[in-house]
């Protein structure tokens, strides 16, 4: 498995598994291709790793990647996920297709278009909030078929966004007195309370050319490169990336060191 942030990651809306997937690449990038649809989400599919599995050198690796990308199933980029308490990251992605995706597809992907579904709240949480009322509000105890019967209702909650402490205040406060029915209670305010859907967030994604690694608009990359290595037109100053004179100095700065590391020592 690669690192957090990093590895395979599938993307949406795929057609199911069949022998005849990848029968329209070249026997080497079909084996590939084959190998990499199977490998569990965030597998690491860099080419060091898979040289270790496949027999193939990393050249041809390479290569075979670079055009499991022009074919439209493999893109690599980067996307900004947001996170409570540390702020606003970017990690590396590299999403497999085992569809086969035109340029069109991918770049709507990239803009939020094409739905990426997330894993969806489990119902063990909701059973756990439910269950653990009665110790704080012992009118509230339910029994096990209660919170089962009622946790699908809870989970809406958390779908939407709603922390514990304020699905408890939502479900506790105003009490009336007495509660002879617990379970029917928490099942009209757990309907009549629900809070509204969030507004969706597009995602904020790059993809990187198949060829020079640069990172550029979705729609700028057609087969996974960009104009400048399909020969459209130069490379220009990419605002992504150090201005020219800051990479020269850094070049320098690394020869230099380089050249300190491997003198012979002085007696």
């Amino acid at each position: 498995m690669a690192n957090p942030g990093y590895g395979k990651r599938s993307a949406p809306d795929q057609l199911q598994r069949t022998k005849h997937d990848f029968t329209h690449l070249p026997p080497r990038e079909a084996a590939i291709a084959a190998y990499i649809d199977r490998l569990p989400e965030g597998a690491d599919i860099s080419v060091k790793t898979l040289a270790k599995t496949l027999p193939y050198g990393q050249c041809a690796l390479r290569t075979a990647l670079n055009r499991l990308q022009n074919a439209g199933h493999l893109r690599r980029g980067r996307e900004r996920l947001e996170s409570e308490g540390t702020g606003p990251r970017w990690i590396t992605r590299s999403w497999f297709s085992r569809t086969a995706r035109d340029d069109a597809w991918w770049a709507s992907f990239a803009r939020g278009d094409v739905t990426d579904p997330a894993p969806k709240p489990t119902r063990s949480r909701a059973h756990i909030l439910l269950a653990a009322l009665g110790r704080k509000t012992p009118a509230l105890s339910l029994s096990a078929a209660d919170c089962a019967n009622l946790a699908p209702l809870l989970t809406e909650w958390f779908a939407r966004g709603a922390s514990d402490d304020a699905i408890v205040r939502a479900l506790t406060d105003g009490l009336p007195n007495p509660i002879h029915h617990p379970a029917a209670l928490l099942r009209r305010r757990l309907t009549d309370k629900l809070p509204p859907e969030p507004a969706p967030t597009p995602p904020r994604r790059t993809l990187e050319c198949a060829n020079c690694g640069l990172p550029g608009r979705p729609e700028a990359l057609p087969g996974g490169m960009c104009r400048a290595c399909r020969g459209d037109h130069p490379h220009q100053p990419n605002p992504l990336l150090p201005a020219p004179s800051v990479q020269a100095r850094a070049q320098q700065i690394r020869a230099a060191m380089s050249a300190r590391r491997h003198a012979p020592a002085h007696r």
